[in-house]
């Protein structure tokens, strides 16, 4: 006998469907809102039997919309889904997903169609835990996709440098004074490709040498008279062919793929670049001390345009995971940690900012001075996050720039112990006073 669900869900909404995504189907189940059997099937991983299905729905159920929860983590299917307007999404986190299975599935077995039943039992009974899901504007989801896509290839791009300072060191390690410490560079790339030893360094002409780095402008004479000397006095780690051989096909191997990793980073440079120039907030966060052209766009990003999301400050604040979690245990035991659950990426550039603000802005340095006495070095750049948060969150939400000025006063106006420490700049010259 089918299960019965009886007809008090939610009645806003024409049907509920629970959908589990998998490699080669989909697992469904849906129930119609005014309550009844509980309908499983199949959908087939393909964009045109989506598509169907979507429509199905749509003629099925002409009068209403319909809630589908679904994990997030599966952003391409919900990007597929946010395309028809008679669909309400509900994404939930994958961890929540798996507490939820287990508390009731002990064992932690795993099945697409259980999964999709568990996703129905969440919109049907939980859903005032839930929050449908609200697209950001096209630009802003554009720069926080490519935010992202950078930072991906950057770290690619610091382990191919590590994988090189590796091999570097088996049978070249002078190869970082001939090149410079950054292993990524057009310079250092093109010259390993040429050179990858010092023995096929030292066949070559000082004459050639000099205009390779002429070429790559790289002209200060003191510097390449100095590598052209360490040149000809440097003495090979190894003549062993067989690490020799190994080593310098591996270092090639790295080179033409950091070479050709490049201008890729430097794409997505220029069009976050033109994106946040001429996103309506760009010049709010442009404002901020110490953001610059990476962390600035990040920080968009991470609050987008909704002004309604965030209702307070400390709600960004828990989002991001700069915020700390307590813990209880009895009467007696309390313990505070860092947040867990979170975006970490987003955390990063709230990090990062609030670092990088200490060597542009006045307040933000003493308060560190101050914390740093008493804690870490992590644990003060999460309270100083804490606290750029507050400021960003009205000036996003008052949608007004940064001043430096105006907030020390207001410090000061209140009184703030370390206010009184703190240099005004005035507002017509820039200079403190």
């Amino acid at each position: 006998m089918p299960e019965k669900i009886p007809p008090t869900s939610i009645p806003e909404f024409a049907a509920l469907v629970g959908l589990d995504w998998g490699d080669e189907k989909h697992a469904l189940s849906l129930c119609a809102g005014s309550g009844g059997p509980i309908e499983r099937t199949e959908l087939d991983q393909t964009p045109e039997a989506l598509a169907e299905w979507a429509n199905n729905l749509r003629r099925r159920f002409p009068d209403g919309k319909i809630a589908i929860c679904l994990e997030q983590s599966r952003g391409g299917l919900i990007s597929a889904l946010l395309g028809y307007e008679h669909l309400v999404l509900f994404p939930i986190n994958p961890k929540m997903m798996a507490r939820f299975r287990e508390a009731l599935y002990p064992s932690r077995s795993k099945d697409d169609p259980i999964d999709a039943n568990l996703l129905l039992e969440l919109i049907l009974k939980h859903r005032d835990h839930l929050r449908a899901w609200q697209p950001d504007t096209v630009q802003t989801r554009q720069l926080d996709l490519l935010n992202q896509q950078r930072r991906h290839f950057v770290d690619m791009r610091t382990g191919l440098t590590n994988q090189m300072l590796a091999h570097l060191k088996a049978i070249f390690p002078q190869a970082v004074s001939l090149v410079g410490e950054n292993l990524a560079n057009r310079l250092a790339t093109d010259f390993l490709l040429k050179w990858p030893t010092l023995q096929a360094v030292k066949k070559v002409k000082p004459a050639t040498l000099r205009k390779f780095y002429y070429g790559h402008n790289s002209r200060a004479e003191a510097l390449i008279t100095k590598r052209l000397e360490q040149v000809k006095s440097a003495v090979a780690l190894t003549s062993d062919v067989a690490l020799l051989a190994a080593h310098s096909l591996g270092i090639q191997t790295l080179a033409a793929q950091l070479a050709a990793l490049r201008p890729c980073i430097e794409k997505h440079d220029a069009q976050i670049a033109e994106l946040f120039a001429a996103h309506p907030d760009g010049a709010i966060f442009a404002s901020l001390p110490g953001a610059g052209a990476v962390l600035a766009p990040r920080l968009l990003a991470s609050l987008g345009t909704d002004r309604g999301r965030f209702e307070q400050p400390v709600s960004v604040s828990c989002y991001t995971g700069i915020a700390p979690v307590t813990e209880k245990s009895g009467t007696s035991q309390r313990w505070v940690h860092v947040r867990w659950s979170c975006p970490k990426f987003t955390r990063q550039s709230w990090h990062e900012f609030a670092n990088s603000s200490r060597k542009f802005c006045g307040w933000a340095r003493a308060c560190y001075e101050e914390w740093i006495k008493k804690m870490d070095h992590h644990e003060a750049i999460r309270k100083l996050a804490y606290k750029w948060q507050r400021v960003v969150w009205r000036m996003w939400q008052d949608c007004k720039q940064y001043d430096d000025a105006h907030y020390v006063r207001a410090l000061q106006k209140r009184g703030v112990a370390l206010a009184a420490t703190l240099l005004v700049p005035t507002l017509e010259t820039g200079e403190q006073k």
